[in-house]
């Protein structure tokens, strides 16, 4: 492409950098040469780049354009090219630095492509005390088709690290409330001695003074404990009685004590047997997940109602698509005549308030793992939905859809906000109960009457299909029967009828 120049005398100048102001130095010859400045003066000019104060400004485009009037330079063009500078100041270096960092840059950006865990676990590493950059850092990981594994007792060292080309191993210095020196003691132990088998061997083999009940907790709580076969909960569960046998075993190592066939007591407490208990619920886990490490990495709390949000979303958030970049309106602000209406659901993950001139305004971020979108609400809009701008929780969202040209992405202009189990009852057509003679057998029609009456304080209507051996009947129970369908109710209710004998129709 060819190279043009705002003014013929700034060629020999810009002609090195293909006509972009890039070096602090040329900012000091532009002003040389074009407005008539003297050394000291074009030194004074850079110092007030820097600070960047509008008052010095203003003072020096006044110096310049009469500099550059006074050498026959058109007004408009002296005043677009101190633009030009005025614009340079947020990005400009001088010459030498500016060399070292496009260096390093060049570096950075070559180990980035070649070795891309081995580059993303270093930086994850450098800031694994800053929360917000390491989730940051983890979308990027999942943009690059990086895994981020879970902390991982026998794997991970104190910092991340990658295991192959494609993973990422979680640091468990990155674990909150997770310190050095219990992580350096549980790694000096497991060179020492090989992998942690179970819970009692770990705990019988670190120095529990230094790694104790808290730091545990926390590391079951982010998955750190996952490779010695046991559910999160059961770890959670065992955790006392494991701690208190390993104390035992050392007071009765120090006293010399051996079992009956002479081997160490280490041996008994690596055999305990405990009842295993289930997993936690998928949104309990991620909830301590998030507690432990920060962010969600084994997986999306959203995840649970997929399938329901469908039904009544217009698209997932990465799928979001405009009718058109919106022009600006009167006054700046952008027309809402390429606005198209929407309905979406994410997990807000970011909020900020400010006041407007119209009141307070939000503007809150939600993610679905396929995408995030911003979500602004002005004046009445954030006065009535404002108890629900909570930070990790589900929101459904209508509102008009547009381009911010601003900032270059998708943003939605918020009509109504709710909660998931609000969102149930404004779309939902009506619950449908499954039920054969089996399920309403010995008293359980008084059982249902009474689960259903805890929740029929809402809108949603209530449909039984019941079969028995002679006949298949519908039901459609009356207004005093319409329910709120919360997690809760639906819970319930599938706990009684079974999990595919409860659905919501919208």
């Amino acid at each position: 492409a060819k190279v043009e120049y705002p003014h013929p005398d700034l060629e020999p100048i810009l002609q090195p950098t293909y006509g972009i102001i890039l070096y602090q130095e040329q900012v000091m010859q532009i002003a040389q040469v074009l407005a008539n400045y003297t050394l000291g003066g074009a030194d004074l000019l850079r110092r007030a780049m820097g600070k960047k104060k509008p008052e010095e400004m203003a003072k020096q485009r006044d110096i310049f354009l009469k500099g550059a009037t006074e050498r026959g330079v058109d007004k408009d063009l002296a005043n677009y090219i101190f633009d030009l500078m005025e614009k340079f100041a947020g990005y400009g270096f001088n010459k030498s630095h500016s060399a070292a960092y496009a260096l390093l840059s060049y570096q950075t950006a070559w180990l980035k492509a070649h070795y891309p865990a081995q580059f993303m676990a270093s930086v994850m590493s450098a800031d694994m005390d800053n929360t917000d950059k390491v989730v940051t850092l983890v979308d990027e990981c999942r943009a690059m088709s990086l895994t981020v594994e879970t902390p991982d007792i026998n794997h991970s060292r104190y910092r991340f690290a990658a295991r192959d080309d494609k993973r990422i191993v979680y640091g468990l210095g990155a674990i909150k409330g997770v310190g050095e020196g219990a992580i350096e003691c549980i790694l000096e132990e497991r060179d020492r001695n090989g992998p942690f088998k179970s819970l009692d061997d770990l705990c019988c083999r670190i120095d529990t003074h230094k790694a104790n009940r808290r730091v545990l907790e926390a590391m079951i709580r982010g998955g750190a404990l996952d490779s010695l076969g046991q559910t999160r909960a059961s770890l959670m569960a065992w955790l006392p009685d494991a701690l208190s046998c390993a104390e035992q075993y050392r007071r009765d190592a120090a006293s010399g004590q051996v079992d009956l066939f002479g081997g160490p007591v280490a041996s008994v407490a690596e055999e305990q047997t405990r009842e295993p208990l289930p997993e936690w619920d998928d949104q309990e886990k991620l909830r301590l997940e998030k507690e432990a490490l920060g962010l969600y990495l084994t997986g999306h709390p959203i995840e649970a109602f997929v399938d329901e949000i469908r039904t009544f979303t217009s698209a997932r958030l990465g799928d979001l698509e405009t009718d058109g970049a919106n022009p600006p309106g009167p006054g700046g602000g952008r027309r809402r005549g390429n606005e198209k209406q929407v309905v979406v659901a994410g997990l807000l993950i970011a909020l900020r308030t400010r006041n407007g001139a119209r009141g307070r305004m939000a503007f809150i971020t939600l993610d679905d793992q396929s995408g995030r979108v911003e979500v602004a609400l002005f004046g009445e809009a954030y006065e009535k939905y404002a108890n629900l701008l909570i930070k990790d929780q589900i929101l459904v969202v209508s509102g008009a859809l547009g381009f911010d040209e601003f900032s270059g992405q998708n943003r939605i202009r918020a009509d109504e906000i709710f909660s998931i189990e609000q969102a149930r009852g404004k779309y939902a057509r009506y619950l449908e109960l499954k039920l054969d003679h089996r399920r309403l057998a010995n008293g359980a029609a008084g059982q249902l009457k009474k689960l259903l009456g805890a929740y029929n304080n809402g809108l949603c209507p209530v449909i039984i299909h019941y079969r028995n051996n002679n006949a298949n009947a519908e039901l459609k129970l009356g207004r005093d029967w319409l329910i709120t369908p919360t997690d809760d109710c639906l819970k319930r209710l599938r706990a009684f009828a079974g999990e595919d004998n409860v659905a919501i129709h919208y």
